[in-house]
């Protein structure tokens, strides 16, 4: 019995190992998902295969729940009548409670603008790779950085995309610092979805049923980044995924995407498509606004699925302080508590829970926001 034990432990060493340096080796090309397609692979590598468990993790698990849709929102009448804006921030208030995730339309960033981002990201993507691995690296502390998976040393499997992140706000980089193929649309995009963020702070705070201006005076705005996704076509999307189940552990998140779609959200234990709408907006809320709300409003775990037709883009804009010396504590809003509704969350600063979420990963069987928990 002895003996079969020890045989087991070894074999699981040796798959371990095997793994790690098939990461490393995917790493050191610095030529990302991207890097196997263009080399015309038919089968993808054994660190992409997601385990076929229950099927949730791969494309053969459709969306189930199709009489429920994402709600889309109208900006148009923000700033007309008095009810026309509360009608607004009651539909926000019913999303928020209950899925977390919605769209926005006529919410005041021009549709070109939003063509160009998408562009702008496929030509970085799509440069020689002597000239993009220039800006390869996994330095948390950069204020750019490209790479594929974020999170490759600590997930059980890696997801078919490819990455470049920048952190725009509260200290934004130098031009120089970006890439010039997709600088200047990147610094624009980020002063529209800036200003769109103190709008939907706003319609946030008041579905909270708090006054216009909490959320930005407990400084939710004070910094953003964003992650401009490139997801390949995949030769075998059934066996992988895009990206993993997960929330996200910010405040909000303002999403772009392209018209391919396969972008998810998890409501009622089904998953349902997050479709495409022309010129709108995905907004889906974060760990840390469920935490502040006291639970009140949700932060949906979510995924994208691989796929045969790509590349997909994808530009996430996160409203979040992780990235900067900010000492704020953020617990339950004291305006949302009573006795009949206690804090339910631990108080902690944005950094120390983004740490606890990166060195988890994202195919975790616990959500970090758990570990938050009273």
């Amino acid at each position: 019995m002895m003996h079969t034990h020890l045989q087991q432990n070894s074999a699981h060493d040796e798959s371990k190992r095997e793994q790690e340096q098939q990461l490393k080796a995917f790493n050191d090309t610095k030529a990302g998902v991207k890097g196997l397609v263009d080399a015309g692979i038919t089968t993808i590598p054994q660190i992409f295969i997601a385990p076929p468990t229950d099927g949730s993790k791969t494309s053969a698990s459709p969306s189930t729940h199709s009489h429920f849709q994402i709600p889309i929102i109208d900006l148009e009448n923000l700033q007309g009548h008095v009810a026309e804006r509360k009608d607004i921030v009651k539909k926000v208030q019913v999303a928020s409670e209950t899925c977390g995730f919605f769209q926005v339309v006529n919410h005041g960033i021009p549709k070109e603008i939003l063509h160009e981002m998408i562009e702008g990201v496929c030509r970085f993507h799509e440069q020689p790779l002597d000239v993009k691995k220039e800006f390869f690296n996994r330095d948390f502390s950069k204020k750019m950085r490209f790479n594929s998976n974020f999170d490759l040393y600590q997930s059980k499997v890696a997801n078919w995309r490819d990455s470049f992140f920048c952190t725009m706000a509260p200290d934004p980089p130098e031009p120089e610092e970006l890439p010039s193929i997709c600088r200047d649309i990147t610094f624009l995009y980020s002063d529209h979805v800036k200003r769109l963020g103190l709008t939907l702070l706003e319609l946030l705070s008041e579905a909270l049923g708090l006054k216009p201006k909490h959320l930005e005076e407990m400084e939710c705005d004070k910094g953003h980044s964003l992650v401009c996704h490139y997801y390949p076509a995949c030769p075998e999307p059934d066996r992988t995924i895009g990206t993993t189940e997960h929330s996200d552990p910010d405040f909000f998140t303002i999403l772009l995407q392209d018209h391919i779609g396969g972008l998810q959200v998890l409501y009622q234990n089904q998953w349902v498509d997050v479709k495409p709408v022309d010129g709108a907006l995905v907004i889906n809320l974060g760990d840390i606004l469920q935490l502040i709300s006291n639970d009140k409003f949700k932060s949906a775990r979510h995924r994208v699925l691989a796929n045969k037709v790509g590349p997909r883009i994808s530009v996430a804009c996160f409203f979040s302080t992780h990235f900067q010396p900010c000492n704020r504590v953020y617990g339950p809003i004291k305006e949302l508590l009573s006795e009949e509704n206690p804090p339910l969350y631990k108080e902690t600063t944005v950094r120390d829970y983004v740490a606890h979420y990166h060195s988890k990963g994202l195919a975790t069987s616990t959500p970090p926001l758990e570990d938050f928990r009273c």
